[in-house]
């Protein structure tokens, strides 16, 4: 599985449009929560955790420290969450007004939520609608700017760091104690 991290960045430089697989890695892990009462996916199935964890082994390139305390504090991790979610809205608002004519698509993605990127080479423009390829543009600067962030952690700290603090993860960890199901599973 650590492979699907590598092919879906790919594909997205190739086609802007692929962008929208970055929906596997929302819904499944929601999906095995919500219908499992696990964290099946985040602990056994997840790409990402699996290529931080592969990268080091192969490259030795992480410290294998610790990370600080606040890194793995449950606050930063909700913290993180909140964040992202309202990261993950803004991408729906941008798609949203392209969708009402209210503004054109931009073609770039952005990096750290702050850089612009042109990526235009990777449109398709006219085969779907507007608001699909915004769409894509959003998800993809989204998926892109946490990977950079989970192998930033993975070199400065222990190889799976980023779990610590993924949006998932949190979801799925708030998922299974309302279901009072494993989350360890």
């Amino acid at each position: 599985m650590w492979v699907w991290p590598i092919v879906y960045f790919a594909l997205g430089m190739f086609n802007i449009l692929f962008a929208w697989l970055g929906m596997i890695d929302f819904m499944l892990p929601l999906m095995f929560a919500v219908f499992g009462g696990n964290k099946y996916f985040c602990n056994h199935l997840c790409g990402r955790s699996q290529l931080f964890a592969y990268l080091p082994g192969k490259l030795r390139c992480s410290r294998g420290k610790l990370a600080p305390g606040w890194m793995r504090s449950s606050w930063f991790r909700y913290a993180f969450l909140v964040f992202f979610m309202a990261m993950f809205a803004n991408v729906c608002w941008q798609s949203w007004l392209v969708f009402g004519g209210a503004r054109p698509v931009s073609e770039t993605v952005k990096l750290l939520w702050v850089f612009r990127v042109p990526w235009g080479w990777a449109n398709v423009a006219g085969i779907v609608p507007d608001w699909a390829v915004q769409f894509a543009y959003g998800l993809y600067s989204l998926m892109l700017t946490s990977a950079l962030i989970g192998l930033a952690v993975m070199a400065l700290y222990r190889p799976r760091t980023w779990c610590a603090f993924c949006p998932m993860g949190a979801v799925t960890q708030v998922i299974c104690r309302v279901r009072g199901g494993n989350e360890r599973q």
